[in-house]
């Protein structure tokens, strides 16, 4: 299902493409690194706020965009360090953005590393035995813009509760496309997604502070490998022989371990940074001695951690 918004969202856009909408309306160029500033430093979420923007100027800004593409309907925080916010989008439907605090000694719970968990589809077409997000079937992708908004999300949330966050661009530590959907099925959201992030007219976060998780769509690892955003990469493991993985993961069927890897591995070369290998431990599945021989033998192959 493909979903096209009433109006962009300005979310979605970069300072170059806002820069030519501005110039093509008759305005100067330089007010859209303004209106840059006003979304990602002040984190405004009303026209009218921006207030050394001209009135006409607004006036076309509310015209021909929307500020959130998404509406929190619950901001729910557990008894630990997890808070958990369920998004609307436009078409009604839902997704779920997450904010981990890793608790440190001395700092205090609200001072503490910060990760946020996003989500890049709605629903998911992968089917993993052992994951709830495609239990009800894969419905669309995320724009870009819907992904950047779960960040902005958090971003006020942290505003309103921590000195840091008010002194920073971002008020987290790390960013993990680990929510809803496989990554490297919307790939051209989430590079864009992972480039406005990364922007100085963005929210000038750091690539590497941001990991991307993957099922094993070997052919786009390889594709991202060449992007200009070093990321970390996440594999999405779970089972150390094909045996195991089919029986889980219906992706292996398509991207067995003999094609998985080698991309993998490639993408370790090209970037230098460690890898992480996720694996959960699912009784009488992938609990066995040879899945822990074998899960060792490739961790030390890939120079990764298991998590």
């Amino acid at each position: 299902m493909k979903f096209t918004p009433k109006k962009p969202s300005l979310f979605g856009e970069t300072l170059e493409s806002l820069k030519v909408s501005v110039e093509a309306a008759g305005f100067p160029s330089f007010r859209a690194k303004q209106v840059m500033e006003w979304l990602y430093k002040k984190r405004v979420d009303q026209w009218d706020a921006m207030s050394n923007l001209p009135k006409a100027f607004r006036a076309w800004l509310d015209t021909h965009y929307i500020l959130y593409p998404t509406s929190s309907l619950i901001d729910k925080r557990s008894d630990d360090v997890t808070q958990k916010l369920l998004l609307e989008l436009e078409d009604k439907s839902l997704i779920e953005t997450v904010l981990i605090r890793a608790p440190q000694t001395g700092v205090g719970q609200e001072n503490s590393r910060k990760t946020v968990c996003v989500s890049i589809q709605v629903g998911c077409a992968y089917g993993c035995k052992f994951c709830a997000s495609g239990l009800a079937g894969f419905r669309r992708n995320l724009m870009a813009a819907e992904v950047v908004s779960q960040l902005m999300h958090i971003c006020r949330r942290e505003d309103a509760h921590t000195k840091r966050a008010k002194e920073e661009i971002a008020s987290f530590d790390n960013i993990v496309f680990m929510g809803m959907g496989e990554p490297l099925a919307n790939y051209d959201s989430l590079v864009q997604t992972i480039k406005i992030l990364n922007a100085d007219w963005g929210l000038n976060f750091g690539a590497r502070r941001i990991t991307v998780s993957t099922s094993g769509l070997a052919p786009q690892i390889l594709k991202l490998a060449d992007e200009s955003v070093p990321v970390r990469l996440a594999i999405s493991l779970h089972g150390a022989t094909n045996e195991v993985r089919d029986q889980i993961m219906p992706i292996n069927k398509k991207y067995p371990l003999e094609e998985l890897l080698p991309a993998v591995k490639a993408f370790q070369q090209k970037h230098g940074r460690m890898l992480t290998l996720e694996f959960i431990m699912i009784k009488n599945v992938n609990d066995s001695l040879d899945q822990a021989k074998a899960l060792t033998k490739i961790a030390r192959d890939l120079h990764a951690h298991v998590n």
